[in-house]
């Protein structure tokens, strides 16, 4: 019989990889997987970690389900769990593997141990295995083995113990042609002077060597920025080494008796435990709990939210599906003549990365004017259709008239109107057009009345289809706020959401949610709080399935239209008549903004040193910091995103420039690769080459957002891939979209990770005039997809707690 008691992580390499290979290519895959071990605490995935397994199909030897095993197996997940979970999900092609796999596997349970003992005493080396039926142990004595007796036996005796019995010793344990080894044990005699019954320690009678907390860590609940002080203490022999974990993960700089942290703040809050361990035995400590507590605030006391994922509430199975999910997310930070915000840019990445595991089709943007919104707008409207859920978020400057909400676009006059914003009922009418199955608007703006627009605005009667959803930051005529702190942070509204946007739950429930948690914050009281507005009378939520309805040419054709305006540029190597090689790569951060590394592949010996450098950009069109161009990190580059430094490797160092607002690209992306080199027998003498490199249209400058669109108002007008002219998406669709130029990106750019799944599988479509191979989800759909930066850590609560002087309001008619 299997031992399904041991650690997930004691398969092998290859079963491992064969279960990773079953999870990943079925329905009842890794996803649901980490859906039902979430329901078990210690064992649930934070958002992050999600990402990271969904972003592993990037990589040519990428698994997300053998990414996910092994954090589990990290978590200390026992066989017998998972095969409980494979069970719950039905798949039975994974059971059955990992029975087979565990009933045939051999497994040390017991291993043999080191001792010390008196001569002439008695020692007893034990090994047990478990698997297939008819295992033989045998013994060995360094590489001597053990005939006779009970060397082979599970259980080694050795007496009456004397100096011939010294060595180290160690058990195969023997199936047909498999085998496996038990760990060495070392035998040692006590010294004469432990001849003795009355000298042996008291501490562990009969042996030398033992190990014994006598002081466990206690739990405690201390206040952010006052200092945390845990310590466990033992009697070891030989003397103890320490090393503290803090939520399973070793802290490599606390390795003493005593854990100081100077001061805390909310991510240090968490489980502790400490490993001790000497030459011959291991223990754990107790684990202890530290909850952070109210920091001291001259105006109020902050109430810590409890950020961990709240019990998981199921909702009915019920026939509640979408046909497909896209959103559209807009952050504007830089305006010309109002005051400039910073939490638009974390907003807008935390909450695309979100939804990308909620299945979304997100397209994100930065800094937008008035024209490039509303044809945002217009291509957003293009993508939905009956049944698709439509979520439109907005960050930056807002107000509220006789009801209804502008979006101030960054290029809006200091005394503006509603002639310069975007009404976002408006924009609701237009989806209601399209039949969609559930409307989302999250409003992260002020909604302070505007006292320059006295115009009572006619936007026409709303359908009554009960699917609409507003979840406002803030109330009416009142003011949303962000938190002034350092060049990354959040506004109050998504450092709320993003602990709840994932809850399998009802839209409106989830953001009830949000309000009751931003309300428990005492620091908000009277300052900013959550209003929603609804109509939905169905239980539709973000977490709901995709299952499409309608033919698999407007299926295919959506995917398109949404993934040629997320194409980047192919990868590709320039040869210069010196015999340098230079690698050029691109990631797209957001839809609008991407990020060009160049690094040197290859150089001939005699050249001491050499970089490339990429000049001569367009002046029209990009954004780009000269003085931040050609940079060695993406921090210094421009971004001020927590992203993975992993573009490229750190072993082969490269240069970075960042290249915004490519909505605003009329022609072709055209610059010039700068070669500096130098040879080892020239003193000091620099030599340049050139090359110049066109990329075409990155990303959405596709779409020519900054040219008008023509308004659409009927739901019958459906945009297809035949009609050019409906959309932007699928312009010049032979030029823009070659199979040569997606089908390599996954390779060239797994650098940069980028998640967008879909659950249904699109199919092949073709026209007579021209022909488009649409890939399957883990294929080139995935690698035409751009690539934004994942964060490597969440900002976290800890950038609430600020005096309220130190927050900037996001309205131009009123400063705190």
């Amino acid at each position: 019989m299997g031992d399904w008691s041991r650690n997930l992580g004691t398969l092998s390499e290859d079963a491992l990889s064969r279960l990773g290979e079953i999870l990943d290519n079925c329905t009842r895959g890794w996803r649901q997987l980490a859906n039902i071990a979430n329901e078990h605490p210690q064992f649930r995935c934070s958002e992050n970690e999600l990402t990271s397994c969904s972003v592993q199909v990037l990589s040519p030897t990428g698994s997300p389900a053998r990414y996910l095993l092994a954090r589990l197996a990290d978590r200390s997940c026992s066989l017998a769990f998972l095969l409980s979970c494979l069970k719950k999900m039905d798949n039975q092609h994974a059971v059955q593997y990992l029975t087979a796999t565990v009933m045939e596997n051999i497994h040390i349970t017991v291993q043999p141990q080191s001792q010390q003992a008196l001569e002439g005493g008695r020692v007893v080396l034990a090994c047990r295995a478990a698997g297939p039926a008819g295992l033989s142990y045998q013994w060995f004595r360094g590489k001597e083995q053990i005939l006779g007796g009970s060397g082979s036996a599970a259980d080694l005796v050795l007496c009456p113990l004397g100096p011939v019995h010294q060595g180290h010793y160690i058990c195969r344990v023997n199936h047909g042609d498999t085998c496996i080894f038990s760990q060495w044990a070392h035998i040692q005699l006590s010294p004469s002077e432990f001849s003795s019954p009355g000298c042996s320690s008291t501490l562990f009678p009969g042996s030398k060597s033992g190990l014994c907390i006598t002081r466990q860590p206690q739990s405690q609940t201390v206040t952010e920025g006052d200092s945390l002080f845990l310590e466990c203490l033992v009697e070891a022999n030989p003397p103890a080494q320490f090393h503290w974990h803090h939520n399973m993960n070793a802290m490599q700089q606390h390795k003493s008796s005593v854990l100081r942290i100077p001061a805390v703040t909310t991510t240090d809050r968490g489980q502790y435990s400490c490993k001790v361990y000497n030459l011959f035995h291991e223990t754990w400590s107790n684990p202890v709990q530290i909850h952070i507590g109210p920091s001291s605030l001259s105006d109020g006391s902050w109430t810590e939210v409890d950020t961990a994922p709240p019990p998981r509430h199921i909702r009915p199975k019920e026939s509640l599906y979408a046909t497909d999910k896209v959103a559209l997310l807009i952050g504007n930070m830089n305006y010309s003549h109002h005051i400039q915000l910073s939490a638009p840019m974390a907003d807008v990445h935390e909450l695309a990365n979100l939804l990308r595991q909620l299945d979304f089709k997100v397209v994100s943007l930065l800094d937008l004017n008035w024209q490039e919104m509303n044809s945002a707008v217009t291509e957003f409207l293009l993508l939905l259709d009956k049944g698709v859920y439509g979520l439109l978020y907005f960050a930056g400057h807002g107000y509220e008239n006789y009801g209804n909400s502008f979006m101030v676009p960054i290029d809006a006059p200091a005394s503006y109107t509603s002639d310069h914003c975007l009404c976002v009922q408006s924009v609701l009418q237009r989806m209601q057009e399209r039949e969609t199955g559930l409307n989302v608007f999250l409003l992260d703006m002020c909604r302070k009345r505007n006292p320059n627009d006295d115009v009572i605005p006619h936007s026409g009667p709303l359908k009554v289809t009960a699917n609409i959803v507003f979840g406002y930051a803030t109330c009416v005529d009142a003011e949303a706020y962000e938190v002034k702190e350092d060049d990354l942070n959040n506004g109050i509204f998504i450092n709320f959401l993003k602990q709840r946007v994932c809850e399998d739950e009802k839209v409106t429930v989830m953001l009830d949610r949000v309000a009751e948690d931003m309300g428990r914050c005492e620091l908000m009281r009277g300052i900013q709080a959550l209003e929603l507005r609804s109509n939905l009378s169905e239980r539709r939520a973000l977490t709901d399935r995709i299952q499409s309805t309608e033919s698999p040419t407007d299926h295919s054709a959506r995917n398109l239209q949404w993934a040629i305006a997320h194409v980047l540029p192919k990868s590709r190597t320039l040869h210069f008549e010196c015999g340098v090689q230079v690698q050029i790569g691109f990631a797209a951060e957001f839809s609008n903004i991407m990020i060009i590394y160049t690094r040197i592949l290859e150089k001939p010996k005699e050249i001491m040193s050499c970089s490339a450098e990429l000049i001569d950009f367009p002046e029209e069109g990009v954004d780009l910091d000269l003085k931040k161009s050609n940079q060695e990190s993406v921090l210094e580059a421009g971004s001020l995103l927590p992203i993975m430094e992993i573009l490229p490797p750190a072993q082969s160092p490269g240069l970075y420039t960042r290249l915004k607002s490519l909505q605003r690209l009329k022609k072709e992306l055209t610059f010039t690769v700068c070669l500096h080199y130098r040879y080892s027998n020239m003193d000091d003498e620099e030599v340049q080459d050139m090359q110049r490199v066109t990329v075409g249209k990155p990303l959405v400058s596709k779409l020519n957002l900054h040219e008008p669109r023509k308004p659409r108002s009927s739901s019958s007008d459906l945009p297809s891939v035949n009609a050019p002219e409906t959309s932007m998406y699928a312009e010049d669709l032979g030029q823009d979209f070659p199979a040569s130029e997606t089908s390599s990106i996954g390779s060239a750019l797994t650098t940069s990770y980028y998640l967008q799944t879909t659950r249904e599988q699109p199919r092949s479509y073709s026209s007579a005039t021209q022909r488009v191979n649409i890939p399957e989800e883990n294929a080139e759909l995935m690698e035409c997809a751009p690539q934004p930066l994942i964060a490597s850590q969440s900002l976290t609560q800890s950038h609430l707690t600020q005096d309220p002087r130190s927050f900037s309001d996001k309205n131009n008619f009123h400063t705190y």
